[in-house]
């Protein structure tokens, strides 16, 4: 199992931009596809964005796409999520989770593909 450990959360007021950090252990980090969801209070964890073990596709979420960017530093075992133009919307615990096998990707990824999490970081986007 990988541990991840996000980071880069907190509050910022609408129209504003953070980057959040997500940290692996473990020397096979550069063969998993990375993902990002959120839950914010009183609804369902969803999903937001995934990466490619490589890099090479991204796939987000209607209600982010063209908002937040996803990338990966496999030197440095790290996925990033960039997120611009916050609205309050966007308010939750963004977490940063892995799939459960190497080398897999799917198109409609559900929680369930995804067999680590990290312990969350809060972003709060004020109006």
């Amino acid at each position: 199992q990988v541990q991840l450990v996000e980071s880069g959360g907190g509050l910022v007021q609408t129209g504003g931009s953070l980057r959040l950090s997500c940290a692996a252990s473990g020397p096979t980090f550069s063969s998993y596809t990375m993902g990002w969801f959120r839950q914010a209070p009183g609804k369902e964890r969803e999903f937001v964005v995934q990466i490619s073990w490589s890099g090479g596709a991204e796939y987000y979420a209607d209600s982010v796409e063209g908002r937040f960017t996803v990338s990966r530093d496999n030197a440095k075992n790290t996925v990033y999520l960039q997120m611009n133009s916050l609205k309050p919307e966007d308010t939750a615990v963004y977490y940063c989770a892995s799939y459960s096998l190497p080398w897999m990707w799917t198109r409609q990824p559900e929680q369930k593909d995804f067999g680590s999490w990290g312990q969350g970081t809060q972003v709060t986007v004020s109006s």
